[in-house]
């Protein structure tokens, strides 16, 4: 089984606002509303593909009672813990670029993640734990460190896609797979990371440090795969971007859920590069069909020599 923790779910609320005017009253022309949190569009997208899957993490209030709602409608199992206060509201704003304002949510006690690693103590060797997003303030920021130590005594196959320093303390658990996009890698070693080649190096690093697979994101300039064996490039598909939120969540659960089907890396990296693209393509999280789509469009590269071809 896999599963997915949000420690922060949300409200995503996307708001189209052609013309826009700083304290002014402004209109909106169009708007959506989703649940939100990394680790909840990945069982969004993984849903969408076929692949079963259970979402965990902490709800509360009517914004947690919206969340629960919309995963029944889609038919995703899940187990969230509730908590006093209301799930964060995140605020999306479409004007010509697009702004992002980000709730704080709710505060969590040590009794209610207590509840939580409970949840992880009882997994075993055939499940997969996706750790995604942030991590609230009034949780420990070393949280991801421990859950990883604690999965990793079971035989877990552990994934973590977050930002922040804290990636580099989960390296000596040895995660399955680590997903950072070009900016995030270039923070980890203080660098400035532009293309492929500038990003191999540091890939690498965290080949070195205990990662057993690494994808980054490479916006425009497509993706890098990389572990131990092997370097693939794959290039981005033909498409107009329309969305950015779920993007890489959706790289995430294309790839984790082919590789549980066919336990083959490079078909996996090409469906999460094409799962990625069609949700960037798309106003809403990708389908499955617009992702076996796009996926007859992604080129893989090999080279083992950790050059790109």
């Amino acid at each position: 089984m896999i599963y997915t923790c949000t420690l922060n779910p949300s409200i995503d609320y996307i708001i189209q606002v052609n013309e826009f005017h700083l304290g002014e009253l402004n209109k909106i022309d169009q708007e959506l509303k989703f649940p939100g949190g990394k680790g909840i569009n990945v069982a969004r997208v993984l849903n969408r593909l076929g692949v079963e899957c259970r979402a965990l993490g902490f709800i509360g209030g009517f914004t947690g009672n919206f969340i629960e709602s919309y995963l029944q409608r889609e038919k995703i199992d899940f187990d969230f813990i509730k908590v006093d206060g209301d799930s964060r509201i995140n605020i999306k704003l479409k004007t010509g670029i697009e702004t992002e304002i980000n709730g704080l949510g709710p505060v969590i006690t040590n009794e209610q993640l207590e509840q939580m690693m409970k949840k992880f103590e009882q997994l075993t060797s055939e499940d997969v734990l996706v750790l995604a997003g942030s991590i609230p303030t009034s949780l420990p920021d070393d949280l991801y460190e421990r859950i990883a130590k604690l999965c990793t005594k079971n035989d877990v196959k552990v994934v973590v896609d977050a930002s922040g320093k804290m990636l580099l303390k989960v390296l000596e658990h040895k995660p399955f797979l680590l997903k950072p996009n070009h900016h995030e890698l270039g923070e980890l070693f203080d660098v400035e990371i532009n293309n492929a080649k500038e990003a191999i190096p540091y890939a690498q690093k965290l080949i070195e440090l205990g990662a057993e697979n690494v994808i980054v994101s490479l916006a425009g300039k497509g993706a890098l795969f990389i572990n131990k064996d092997m370097v693939l490039h794959a290039n981005v598909p033909r498409g107009e971007v329309k969305n950015s939120v779920g993007a890489g969540d959706s790289v995430v659960a294309g790839f984790i859920g082919t590789y549980i089907k066919k336990q083959n890396l490079e078909d996996a990296f090409k469906f999460g590069v094409a799962s990625g693209s069609a949700t960037a393509f798309s106003t809403d999280l990708c389908t499955r069909d617009e992702v076996y789509g796009l996926s007859e469009q992604i080129l893989v590269s090999k080279n083992k020599r950790g050059e790109v071809s």
